[in-house]
């Protein structure tokens, strides 16, 4: 049995640290000739809604919690409707946050979208269910045939609450369980045409996510014998050393080790498949990134099409170089990482 949050070890430092070195990432693409690394034809918008969130989990890269108020604008959100009209190529509309169902505009978004038959993601952390007067959000969801992402690090209680705070836990299993009872989870792994329900893991400390198939097989294990909660598919996603996260390392004088770590697990079949190739981050106030988070570094995309109201289709971005940085070391590392889980088979 693989305990999800045990996986892995820290390894001994064998490369300078982070502020002698702040751009080994992209001396490991020029060594395999893939500098700079460019774009593919954009298929998914994605559009981080705000700040707000109804936790403050120890590992987050949002920096979110309840009292941030960056939130988008309908203003935004009806930018990002028209653009994703203009743009063919866009075929999913991946929506987070915070928590993005706290963005008084979420639901028009959601609806909007499908009646653009574009596919919606939904990133969920499970207790905004029972939030007040969001009762009936999971209804939303099912009628809006929207597939959901729902963060779960590990099957146990003591382990998740140690990450996202006590009694998230018990919080995340009746949502699971009420998402279950509206048929989320329940068809077969390629039908596309059910409810789909993912769930996501990440480390509970700086280790790489153990292999995403073996890990699914004991999410799935546990948390039907346990509880009676079925799911789809396991995403594994490495911790990437910024914000929170990253402070929390650099106070226990282990931020270097772990980015050695990351650079030593450097894949480059990785390459090819990493979300920034194909994915356009929009943030809460309509200024643009390669990825979540470059988002978040504010890294904005490079040349002048920086926010949704000078750009009038995403197609057009095809062929355009992606701005890198240490923390990219997250997404190659191992299996690779990203937000639709690993890049590689095990």
């Amino acid at each position: 049995m693989i305990l999800a949050a045990s996986r892995g070890v820290v390894a001994r430092g064998l490369m300078a640290p982070l502020s002698q070195a702040p751009h080994r990432f992209d001396a490991l693409l020029a060594a395999h000739h893939q500098t700079p690394l460019r774009r593919k034809i954009p298929t998914t918008l994605q559009i981080n809604l705000g700040k707000r969130c109804n936790q403050t989990c120890t590992h987050c890269h949002v920096d979110a919690g309840p009292q941030r108020q960056e939130m988008a604008t309908r203003q935004v959100v009806n930018r990002v409707l028209e653009l994703v009209k203009a743009s063919p190529s866009i075929t999913t509309v991946d929506i987070t946050g915070g928590a993005p169902e706290l963005n008084p505009h979420f639901r028009f978004l959601v609806e909007k979208t499908r009646d653009l038959d574009k596919q919606v993601i939904a990133r969920c952390n499970l207790t905004i269910l029972q939030e007040t007067d969001q009762e009936d959000l999971g209804e939303f969801y099912a009628h809006h045939h929207v597939k959901i992402v729902a963060s779960l690090p590990c099957y146990t209680a003591s382990n998740t609450d140690a990450q996202r705070g006590r009694g998230v836990f018990e919080k995340s299993v009746h949502a699971l369980q009420h998402l279950n009872a509206l048929g989320y989870g329940a068809a077969e792994d390629r039908d596309e045409t059910g409810l789909r329900l993912d769930l996501a893991y990440n480390p509970g400390g700086p280790v790489l996510p153990g292999p995403q198939s073996a890990l699914e097989k004991d999410y799935r294990l546990h948390l039907f014998a346990d509880w009676g909660i079925r799911f789809n598919h396991l995403l594994t996603v490495t911790n990437m050393p910024i914000h929170r996260f990253a402070d929390d390392l650099e106070r226990q004088g282990i931020l270097p080790s772990y980015l050695d770590l990351l650079a030593e697990a450097f894949n480059k079949d990785t390459l090819d498949s990493v979300m920034c190739r194909d994915l356009v981050s929009v943030n809460w106030d309509g200024s643009l990134s390669d990825c979540d988070f470059n988002q978040m570094l504010e890294m904005p995309l490079g040349g002048p099409q920086r926010t949704i109201f000078n750009l009038k289709t995403l197609d057009g971005l095809a062929g355009n170089p992606i701005r890198t940085d240490t923390h990219c070391l997250g997404c190659t590392a191992g299996q690779g990482s990203g937000c639709t889980g690993a890049l590689l088979e095990s």
